[in-house]
């Protein structure tokens, strides 16, 4: 490092009228008035020691409870912009007097000095700016000095000094840091913001769960075989209880179930009923895992499908009722490859697991032939696929066999799933075939004798968020063919096969292979996490704060942070309201669809509306998952409404799922008659040629499958077109023609 000067030469300017102006300095780091009239300056920036150094690696180094801590990936890191010329007028008089103006040419030549100088990015590494951060600390403190009218009179004092060549550029540093700490405010909480987002020791976030002993119950078995029933009968014969399932379906069936005998309130993301009328909470509650509460105290808590914890989405709401529930006993149900884990994560909170295992009640065969055609269709079926085109494309032509099917996929309303369900199991009803996606897999009890795999392979969601297509997993498969032959209905064994013979052999290896244990459970950043990070980067969006939050979390070799994509997305879509963080994170949690804009532009909506208190908005009839959003029962005091609009959108839907079969008839007959239009001899003009296209168009298409045109319709149209051509008349709509027109139809009928 260049040696700097024994002395300082007083800037030219300075005398001893300036000392009075000296005392009206404000007290700043490094700022020193020197015996005998010398200039004021900060103390200079030198070069780390090696003991220096290596203090700072060290600090640096240690996060958490003093483990080895995770670089940042500075690339998260958003500069907070500073408006230049902040020092005010009074701070400019005293810089001004005490030295002289400053020459922003010689300043600039000098500031770049100073960032090409080594020791000075060393020294900024060492305080936490890597080579990216520290260029954009340059680059903000350069335009900050540049463009303002003025700066604080210590940095004018500096500058100026450097450019009479009584400083140098290293004495910069101290200002040039302060500005770096300004606009990457994280860089001063570091170690705050490493131990908030220390992920290592979940269950200490739940201390009213760890001021009790739990007994923790495993019922483990594969499907059909009543391990969840046995752990309901428990729910139901203690004097309070939660049950937490996957699907909204499950806690349906839970609050119908129960309220034959037991009160039993139901919540789920888009709606809370009470079984009290006068709205007193019931002792009893079914709830979606997400919206179970870990501060209400139960004697008994029942979590279903206890492998979901591994899930890349929703896992982390498995781990926090795992951990969090206050409860006397915890009844766990699921697969047996979830045992290891959930013994191990209790280990952590000094809880034992007792594990009951159950078998299937019911045989299930896999078969040695594949169905291979729709013509060997039998009552019972059910034939799996695993996207909506699909499913259209199978009823469409089960449909034409002369065959009724029922139709469930994923984003039906909860009610027009048990209508088609009930429907299917209903054996006065005509209908004997379903077709599903494998949501079919939980929370639908239905009478299936044959379980029909269209595919093998579906699409996922990767760790990384990506989409691809992938075979279907040991479990996945079991879990859906095990809804073949349920007890107690009337088929008294369970039989899968696939529709393509290729596929049969896949089928059986993938079931003949064991389930591989679940290793990790999914965590997500609370909403006190958030909070706290938010109060040292109080200028930080919902969205780079979550960012930063995973980027620096650290997590133990038994838990994952679940993806988050879909809660940014909603996070950067909502970022322009003013909300406060709370309500801003909630709102990121709504369960939707984020490729649906209608659904996702309610949301926009429901979320601009919240600060004052009312929310008028269209729902339309695509966006059913919009009324799921209806949340704030204290803004939003409308809920009855909202569930009577929602009920009526269920009945509708129901109707339109039930005449889809009917509308794709529809269309096929129109396709039909179009190809028998093109095969018809052309005896007419070029006229006719337009007209008759005309007809053929998307507008005929559209009419028929809407219903409002019928083939009938359509021909007399044709003729009556026809006709004009013959006796030289083009025109449309005039009301000489429609008047001829109307003759020449009569005529024609008598």
């Amino acid at each position: 490092m260049t040696r700097l000067p024994a002395r300082r030469r007083p800037c030219p300017r300075m005398s001893r009228c300036a000392w009075p102006l000296l005392r009206r300095l404000p007290a700043r780091a490094g700022l020193a008035l020197r015996h005998g009239g010398g200039a004021a300056a900060p103390s200079r920036a030198r070069p780390a020691t090696a003991a220096s150094s290596s203090a700072s690696s060290s600090s640096s180094a240690s996060s958490g409870n003093g483990g080895a801590s995770r670089a940042p990936d500075t690339s998260l890191f958003v500069p907070v912009p500073l408006k230049p010329g902040l020092g005010g007028a009074a701070e400019e008089d005293v810089g001004a007097e005490l030295t002289r103006p400053l020459d922003k040419g010689e300043v600039l030549k000098n500031l770049n000095k100073f960032y090409k100088r080594k020791e000075i990015q060393r020294l900024g590494a060492e305080n936490g700016l890597d080579a990216r951060l520290f260029h954009q600390a340059f680059i903000s403190f350069r335009k900050y000095i540049m463009e303002s009218s003025s700066v604080s009179a210590d940095l004018h004092i500096i500058l100026n000094d450097i450019c009479c060549g009584a400083g140098h550029v290293d004495d910069l540093f101290p200002f040039f840091l302060r500005h770096a700490k300004q606009i990457f405010p994280m860089l001063d909480c570091m170690d705050d913001l490493r131990k908030i987002s220390d992920l290592r020791l979940p269950p200490n976030w739940y201390p009213d769960a760890r001021a009790i002993q739990r007994k923790i119950i495993f019922h483990a078995g594969p499907t059909n075989s009543g391990k969840t029933y046995h752990a309901i009968q428990r729910f139901l014969s203690a004097k309070s209880g939660i049950y937490c399932g996957p699907l909204k379906l499950l806690a349906h069936e839970i609050f119908q179930k129960s309220n034959d005998n037991v009160p039993c309130d139901l919540v789920t993301g888009e709606e809370r009923v009470f079984a009290n009328e006068d709205g007193r909470q019931a002792p009893h509650v079914a709830c979606t895992i997400e919206m179970c509460s870990t501060n209400t105290p139960y004697e008994v808590a029942v979590i279903d499908e206890i492998q979901m914890i591994r899930d890349p989405a929703r896992g982390w709401a498995w781990t926090r009722a795992l951990l969090g529930l206050c409860a006397e006993e915890i009844h766990v149900c699921g697969e047996p490859a979830a045992i290891d884990l959930v013994t191990e994560l209790m280990y952590t909170t000094g809880e034992e697991v007792e594990v009951r295992n159950y078998e299937r009640l019911t045989p299930l065969t896999v078969l040695d032939y594949a169905l291979e055609s729709l013509d060997n269709l039998r009552p019972g079926d059910c034939i799996v696929c695993f996207s909506k085109n699909d499913i259209y494309s199978v009823s469409r032509q089960i449909e034409a066999r002369g065959l009724e099917c029922a139709v469930i996929y994923g984003s039906l309303p909860p009610g027009t799933k048990l209508e088609q369900a009930k429907k299917f199991n209903d054996p006065d009803d005509p209908c004997k075939i379903l077709v599903a996606t494998d949501a079919i897999g939980m929370g639908l009890n239905l009478c299936i004798r044959r379980i029909i795999f269209n595919s093998i392979v579906k699409p996922t969601v990767n760790e990384k968020g990506e989409k691809e297509i992938d075979s279907i997993t040991t479990s996945q498969a079991l879990q859906i063919a095990g809804r073949a032959g349920r007890f107690g209905s009337s088929f008294k064994q369970g039989e899968v096969t696939t529709m393509h013979r290729d596929d049969l052999a896949q089928l059986k290896e993938i079931l003949s292979d064991a389930v591989p244990p679940v290793k990790a459970a999914g965590l997500h950043p609370t909403p006190e996490q958030i909070e706290m990070f938010a109060y040292h980067l109080p200028d930080a969006t919902l969205s780079n704060l979550i960012d930063i939050f995973v980027s620096l979390s650290q997590v133990d070799g038994m838990y994952f942070v679940c993806n988050i994509d879909d809660f940014k997305f909603l996070a950067d879509m909502i970022q322009h309201i003013p909300l406060n963080l709370r309500s801003r994170y909630v709102f990121c949690t709504a369960p939707l669809n984020r490729k649906e804009p209608f659904v996702c532009t309610t949301l926009l909506k429901v979320s601009y509306f919240f600060p004052s208190k009312n929310v008028f908005f269209v729902l339309d009839q695509e966006g059913f998952g919009a009324l799921g959003l209806y949340r704030f029962m204290d803004m939003f005091p409308d809920a009855v409404l909202v569930r009577d609009i929602q009920k009526k959108l269920d009945d509708i839907i129901q109707i339109g799922v039930c005449n889809i079969t009917k509308l794709i008839r529809a269309s096929q007959s129109a396709a039909g008659l179009r190809r028998a239009k093109n095969s018809r001899p052309s005896r007419l003009g070029s006229r006719q040629e337009d007209v008759k296209s005309y007809g053929r168009g998307s507008l005929a298409n559209r009419l028929l499958r809407e219903g409002l045109l019928t083939q009938e319709m359509l021909r007399q149209l044709e003729s009556e077109w026809q006709d004009q051509h013959r006796n030289g008349r083009y025109g449309f709509g005039s009301k000489r023609d429609d008047q001829h027109s109307s003759k020449e139809t009569r005529k024609k009928r008598k």
